[in-house]
C-alpha cells in the first residue's frame, strides 16, 4: 500500500500545506468544513503524517511542565497521578519541577522553561513567590498556564481548585460544634489565595458562632518543619487557654500532633485539631487525623484536561475555564468529643 505526505495531500486538495496540517490538528482556525474534507482526502490516499517532522515544524515537544512546591505531600501525589492519565492519553510525557516552597526556585524553574522545553505548564504556587512577573512572561511567550489548588488570581489564565471558603467554614464549625471556643488557625503562607479563602472561612464561622475573632490566634507556617514545631510549640505555650486547632495544609497538622506530644497535651480531651489533608495514614495517626479531604486526583486531571484543550486547539487558556471542586470532611478521633 502507497502513502502520501504532506505536499502530495495538500497539492491533491489544491490548499497549503500549512492549511492541511491545522486542518489535520483540528485547529480552530480552519472551517469545520474544510477539515471534513481534508480528513476524507487523506483517509481515501493513505495519508500517514510524520510526528518527529512535526515535531520539529511546529516546535512541539510531546512535553509538559508540572511545578510543585513539594512531593512529601500526598495531595501532590495523587495530582500527579490525574495529570499523567491525560498526558499518557494525548500521548505526552510529564517533567516534574520542585521549587520547594522557594519563589526563588519558582523563578528560575520558569526562566529555564522560557526556552520552550515544554508545550504548555500546570503549576502549584510556592508558598514562598511574592509576585508573578516570572509567569506573565511565559504567557507572553505564548506557553499556556493552568494553575491548580495554589493559585495566584491576579494571573489571567484557568485554575482548578477546591471550595476553600466553604471548607475553612466547615471544618472551623465541627471544632466549634464539638465544643472548642478558642480555635487556632494554622497558615501556609499570607500570599497564596488558600490561606486566604481558608481563613475568611475560619473567621464567617467564628462569627456565625458569636466566637470572637484573635488574631494572636492565626500563625503563619514556613516551609521549615522544625519551624513549625517551634512555632506552634511556643503558641500553644504562651496561649494555654487554646483549645482546637485547623491547620490549614497537611505538615501543619502533622507539627501540631508533635508539638502536642512534645508539650504533654493530649488530644482530642485538651485539644481538637483538623487539618487539609488527603494521606492515607490519617487514619494510623494516634488519634486519627479529622480531615478535610480534596479531590487531589480529580483536580489533576482536570487541569490537565484543560491545558491540552489549548495545546491540541491552539487555543488561549481561559479563566472562564476554571474550575472549583468540593472537599470532604472526614471526622475521626482527634476531634472527637470526650466520654461523659
Amino acid at each position: 500500500m502507497s502513502f502520501v505526505n504532506l505536499k502530495q495531500l495538500a497539492g491533491e486538495l489544491g490548499l497549503a500545506s500549512s492549511t492541511v496540517s491545522r486542518a489535520m490538528r483540528d485547529s480552530y482556525e480552519i472551517s469545520t468544513a474544510t477539515r471534513e474534507r481534508v480528513k476524507s482526502v487523506a483517509r481515501q490516499l493513505n495519508y500517514q503524517p510524520n510526528p518527529y517532522a512535526s515535531c520539529l515544524r511546529n516546535n512541539v515537544t510531546k512535553t509538559i511542565g508540572v511545578i510543585l512546591p513539594q512531593l512529601d505531600n500526598h495531595f501532590f501525589s495523587l495530582a500527579i497521578n490525574g495529570i499523567e492519565e491525560v498526558a499518557q492519553q494525548n500521548g505526552y510525557h510529564v517533567l516534574i519541577y520542585l521549587t520547594h516552597d522557594s519563589g526563588e526556585q519558582e523563578k528560575a524553574v520558569s526562566k529555564y522553561l522560557t526556552s520552550g522545553r515544554v508545550d504548555g505548564i500546570l503549576l502549584a504556587l510556592a508558598s514562598g513567590t511574592r509576585g508573578i512577573g516570572h509567569l506573565e512572561k511565559l504567557k507572553l511567550l505564548g506557553v499556556p498556564i493552568v494553575q491548580f489548588d495554589r493559585v495566584n488570581e491576579t494571573l489571567r489564565t484557568a485554575t482548578v481548585t477546591t471550595d476553600d471558603y466553604a471548607s475553612g467554614y466547615q471544618a472551623t464549625e465541627h471544632l466549634l460544634r464539638a465544643g472548642c471556643r478558642k480555635v487556632a488557625h494554622l497558615l501556609v503562607s499570607e500570599s497564596l489565595s488558600i490561606s486566604s479563602r481558608r481563613l475568611q472561612g475560619y473567621r464567617a464561622a467564628l462569627a456565625a458562632h458569636h466566637v470572637p475573632f484573635d488574631a494572636d490566634l492565626v500563625l503563619t507556617g514556613t516551609a521549615s518543619n522544625d519551624e513549625n514545631l517551634r512555632r506552634i510549640a511556643r503558641l500553644l505555650t504562651q496561649r494555654p487557654d487554646i483549645d482546637g486547632i485547623f491547620a490549614s495544609v497537611e505538615r501543619l497538622a502533622l507539627s501540631s500532633y508533635q508539638a502536642c506530644q512534645q508539650l504533654g497535651i493530649a488530644i482530642p480531651d485538651a485539644i481538637k485539631i483538623i487539618g487539609f489533608s488527603n494521606m492515607e495514614t490519617a487514619t494510623l495517626l494516634a488519634p486519627a487525623l479529622t480531615t478535610i479531604t480534596q479531590p487531589a486526583y480529580a483536580i489533576g486531571k482536570e487541569a490537565a484536561r484543560i491545558l491540552f484543550q489549548a495545546i491540541t486547539k491552539h487555543k488561549p487558556v481561559l479563566p472562564a475555564q476554571s474550575l472549583e471542586l468540593k472537599s470532604e470532611l472526614i471526622a475521626r478521633a482527634s476531634t472527637a468529643c470526650a466520654a461523659r
